[in-house]
């Protein structure tokens, strides 16, 4: 499984603009990192403008329908399996199936998936899946990668019913503490 093609075009002015409007103002010069992070992890209207695409390859198709359960702020176009099209009767492929799944998703969406993808309780092939996209986002936009992160850290506790245990650990306290970092200051 890969990701054979990501886009992201820089929108930060239109983000700003339209986080300016929103206080009565009109623009504002272009914005530094601190503003940036700051602005994703208050997850106000305007990040929603801020918008990627990407598609991985050779995903197993078990994988796949896992990501198609997200909906609000993302779209999916898979290929297809059916026998018309194929010339392969869709009864015979295991779930294993190999299939191109491309996505295109608002900065919103991202973090939302990524408190389900990212955690433990997931299927360590959807961890990876969904790892590949958090790693192709911090190649155009670290701040957002950087809240792009799993349930427990985005919460500050662990809500599952049948936990992993990840938040008793120190390894937990030091995520949960560099996610906090620059949050009310």
């Amino acid at each position: 499984m890969y990701i054979d093609n990501f886009k992201h075009d820089d929108n930060w002015q239109d983000i700003k603009d339209s986080a300016m409007n929103t206080v009565g103002k009109t623009t504002g010069k272009y914005p530094d990192s601190e503003w940036k992070r700051k602005l994703i992890l208050s997850e106000h209207s305007p990040i929603r403008r801020m918008k990627f695409y990407w598609r991985w390859k050779d995903l197993k198709s078990w994988v796949s329908v896992h990501m198609v359960r997200h909906k609000i702020g993302i779209e999916h176009w898979v290929s297809t399996q059916r026998s018309d099209r194929t010339g392969i009767s869709r009864d015979e492929l295991p779930q294993g199936a190999l299939v191109s799944h491309a996505c295109e998703a608002d900065a919103q969406a991202l973090i939302n998936i990524s408190r389900k993808r990212l955690c433990s309780c997931a299927s360590r092939e959807t961890r990876e899946a969904w790892q590949l996209v958090k790693e192709e986002i911090e190649k155009t936009e670290p701040e957002l990668a950087s809240c792009m992160v799993k349930e427990c850290i985005y919460r500050g506790f662990c809500p599952e019913m049948f936990s992993c245990g990840y938040y008793k650990t120190e390894a937990f306290e030091q995520e949960l503490a560099e996610y906090r970092k620059g949050i009310n200051d």
